[in-house]
């Protein structure tokens, strides 16, 4: 990553003009130009079934065709993106790019700013705070969103209506009914702290109001071990520390099998949630409901994401105005959102296509008519929340720090492993040149 490309991811978020050097890869006479000729665009992508999706895309537009590469998701795709920016050549036009990896790859010079081939009308599509995760607070665009993932909290229905217990609509609600479903069984758990799954937990932040980063004037500012979190660190320590939920990672053989056998009644997850459930619970199918994630202000409704990626245009694209034609239609245009929920099976991050493309409830949750209504009322609260450059040294350090916190069951190791998490993240940024408000 080099010295300018770190300047740039600062300033962008305050000061547009000191991009003039960096990701766009174009001028405006240029971009111009090409809207109007033929081109031949690469995706990498690793969303189920894309090449579908783009089908209808190429069928519309023969002289802008567009060619599916499947990639693997996460950090291959952006280490690859990387390489291939560091050395000039091999990156694609459109690149899916998780949120959390926008401010890095933007750093990088890796991603263009397409706000000039936009419509402004294609920002009212998006809820603010999912458009400020490719804007970046700034007047720049360096992505179209594509799918969300609003927070809510699966449980077992049967188990909660033999106990006498409802939906918890607090997290002291969802704490009771951790403690009376345990102690009706010392087998069952209403949850586990996963120190394996810094998205879940970042989610979890967001939700109490946490942003992990921002943008002071010229420098980046880190507030991970924040009021906010903590508070969010404390509760699920002290659960741990009583013992009335698990304190092992989600996605284990283990954790699997509990879905299954009744050991694990409740999952605070995301709308994803289903396809997971359905893998791995299969038999417990119509057993389970799907809520509002517990709030910490029942006056006051709010949820994080967990999970979610955009449609970014790279810097080496010499097709940047017809891959952002493309990025937009992709995520706004009816036909295509409703071919990304149904084909793709992806949450849209688009407002009108969370109902309008999703009429019918997962096949795993076909007892709950109201399924993406309810989520799509909660996906309008998702809070505002800002990612920095350094993601990856932050959630590794999570997985380490809350690893050994879990395993000590202390509710004092919890805010022990936020410190820890704050001054990792921190002296990451320093080390690699980025300015650190104190």
């Amino acid at each position: 990553m080099g010295i300018m490309g770190r300047r740039g991811i600062a300033a962008m978020v305050v000061a547009a003009a000191l991009l003039a050097t960096g990701c766009s890869g174009q001028d405006d006479s240029g971009q111009q130009q090409q809207a109007a000729g033929p081109a031949s665009l690469t995706f990498w992508t690793w969303a189920p079934n894309m090449d579908k999706v783009v089908a209808l895309w190429n069928q519309q537009n023969p002289d802008i065709k567009v060619t599916v590469n499947k990639q693997d998701g996460g950090d291959p795709a952006v280490t690859k993106l990387l390489t291939a920016t560091k050395a000039g050549s091999g990156a694609p036009d459109v690149m899916q790019a998780e949120y959390q990896k926008i401010p890095t790859l933007v750093a990088a010079d890796a991603l263009a700013d397409i706000s000039k081939n936009l419509d402004p009308s294609v920002a009212k599509a998006f809820p603010e705070a999912v458009w400020n995760s490719v804007s970046l607070g700034s007047d720049a665009v360096y992505a179209v969103p594509q799918d969300t993932g609003p927070m809510v909290f699966y449980y077992r229905e049967d188990v909660f209506k033999s106990l006498g217990l409802q939906a918890p609509k607090t997290w002291a609600d969802y704490a009771a009914a951790a403690r009376k479903v345990h102690q009706s069984d010392p087998k069952k758990y209403l949850g586990t702290f996963s120190a394996a799954d810094a998205g879940w937990f970042s989610g979890l932040a967001q939700q109490a109001g946490a942003s992990w980063w921002g943008v002071n004037g010229q420098s980046w500012s880190v507030d991970i071990d924040s009021d906010a979190t903590r508070k969010v660190a404390d509760f699920w320590g002290g659960l741990v520390e009583e013992g009335v939920i698990g304190n092992k990672p989600m996605y284990t053989p283990a954790w699997n099998a509990g879905l299954n056998n009744g050991t694990q009644v409740g999952w605070v997850s995301a709308v994803w949630g289903p396809g997971v459930l359905e893998a791995n619970a299969a038999k417990t199918v119509g057993k389970w409901k799907m809520a509002p994630l517990p709030q910490w202000d029942a006056a006051k409704e709010a949820t994080g994401n967990w999970g979610g990626s955009a449609t970014a245009v790279t810097s080496q694209s010499k097709h940047q105005a017809q891959a952002a034609k493309f990025s937009a239609w992709l995520n706004t245009d009816p036909e295509a959102v409703k071919a990304l929920a149904q084909i793709s099976g992806v949450y849209p991050a688009a407002t009108a296509g969370q109902t309008e493309a999703l009429t019918s409830p997962p096949k795993f949750f076909a007892n709950q008519p109201d399924f993406y209504q309810t989520v799509a009322k909660a996906a309008t609260t998702v809070a505002p929340f800002t990612y920095g450059p350094n993601v990856n040294v932050a959630y590794n350090t999570y997985n380490d720090a809350f690893g050994k916190a879990a395993d000590a069951k202390k509710k004092s190791a919890f805010l022990t492993a936020l410190t820890t998490m704050q001054a990792s993240t921190v002296k990451d940024l320093t080390d690699s040149g980025f300015t650190v408000a104190k």
